[in-house]
């Protein structure tokens, strides 16, 4: 109980049900102290298949993205559509203080397991429903991948070239990430409000609103400069600004600016470019406060081919340490390994080891990214196994006997 009172959720319990869309909420909470239930059915969850895998051997027990996304767990099996997986599940919803679900809207309800059944059986408990277009609207009932959410949601358009068709930019889960953050957010203001009036509610998330709000890039530049950001690239005038540069170990983000921050940051380059004689006479003369939409090809070549060769002669660490002395706004593109050997994060505390006995290892993830000076949240244990505390909770906290949970278990609820 002392170690509960230290982290900031450490007296509440989440029923997590949610599946790949949802799966950050409950790792969030759980890294906050909560006594998160990860619910499977039988068997195991779909998302145990999703890769990578460690050491690449396709797994449910060894899928990387699983292992990520469900820390600071622990997890049974239960299928929630037999008669006695609904008993079991009703009376856990009666020691829970939260619900993760991510199924489609009207789903639990035909269970007898929706919200307005659930707050009978305890009223304190806040339901975080994530879905993909939420519980109400004409979309309710489509189903969604994390790439139709990222493109119904507004931000793919300015990502990728103009002549080619946008880009999702991320492999895994971008936006059902964005998702999870929101349903936790959401489930700790249910729980403020809880604490002043005793009542639980439902959170509504939808995947697509989710991603609506990480436009700020795209409604900023309208509210400005009444401009729609377009994907950068040929345009109408066959222009195409390098933005990623190949340097001696890697890449490095830099990119040439027009308008207003030209000057401010095109002018820093070539003085920087100038000083170690990479820069020619059309760098050095160029008038950059006439750089932008009006720059031919012809032009952006002769800036470039000298900018590539500079940033080829050195390295990202030197590109970097040479752009904060100069204040050039240019960034080294780090990799996995640049990132643990990142002496910022380092000093963070950012990354945490877990002890994976079944594989016989330990495994580095990132740990949580917000500190509190009285309660810093941390990754608490690695990712259940599948059912590895089905004993645990259903006999220990529940009271089912040993020979019922092996009835159970034949008859496939758990």
């Amino acid at each position: 109980m002392q170690e509960k009172a230290e982290t900031v959720l450490g007296p509440y319990r989440v029923l997590d049900l949610a599946d790949e869309k949802g799966l950050l909420c409950g790792k969030i909470l759980g890294d906050l102290g909560a006594d998160v239930i990860k619910i499977e059915r039988p068997g195991g969850d779909p998302a145990r298949n999703l890769g990578p895998f460690y050491h690449d051997e396709p797994d449910p027990e060894k899928s990387l993205f699983w292992f990520a996304l469900n820390t600071s767990k622990r997890g049974i099996t239960l299928n929630i559509e037999s008669v006695d997986g609904r008993e079991l599940f009703r009376k856990l919803v009666g020691t829970a203080d939260f619900v993760i679900e991510t199924f489609q809207p009207g789903y639990l309800d035909k269970l007898g397991l929706g919200y307005s059944d659930l707050e009978k059986i305890n009223p304190r408990v806040i339901m975080v429903s994530i879905t993909p277009f939420g519980q109400s609207g004409p979309y309710r009932d489509f189903k969604t991948s994390d790439i139709v959410a990222w493109a119904m949601g507004g931000d793919m358009a300015p990502f990728g070239d103009i002549d080619r068709p946008p880009i999702h930019f991320s492999h895994h889960s971008q936006a059902f990430l964005h998702a999870g953050c929101d349903g936790a957010q959401g489930a700790l203001t249910a729980l403020y409000h809880r604490w002043d009036t005793g009542e639980g509610q439902q959170i509504d998330v939808s995947v697509q609103d989710s991603v609506v709000q990480c436009t700020e890039h795209i409604t900023s530049g309208w509210d400005l400069q009444k401009m729609i950001q377009k994907r950068p690239g040929a345009g109408g005038s066959g222009r195409r600004i390098t933005q990623l540069w190949p340097c001696k170990d890697g890449y490095v983000s830099w990119f040439y600016w027009g308008g207003p921050m030209s000057l401010r940051t095109n002018v820093p380059m070539v003085k920087w470019m100038e000083s170690e004689g990479a820069a020619d006479d059309f760098l050095t003369q160029y008038d950059w406060s006439k750089f932008g939409f009006e720059t031919t090809p012809e032009e952006l070549a002769s800036i470039e081919e000298p900018t590539a060769k500079f940033f080829m002669a050195h390295t990202k660490a030197e590109l970097f340490e040479g752009a904060l002395k100069n204040g050039v706004q240019l960034y080294p593109v780090s990799t996995p390994a640049d990132m643990l050997a990142s002496p910022q994060l380092e000093a963070r505390g950012i990354f945490a080891e877990m002890e994976h006995p079944e594989l016989g290892t330990n495994i580095t993830y990132p740990g949580p990214t917000t500190g509190y000076s009285e309660s810093p949240p941390k990754i608490s244990r690695r990712a259940p196994l599948i059912g590895e505390h089905n004993r645990e909770i259903y006999v220990d906290e529940l009271g089912v006997s040993e020979e019922e949970l092996l009835v159970l278990k034949q008859a496939g609820v758990i």
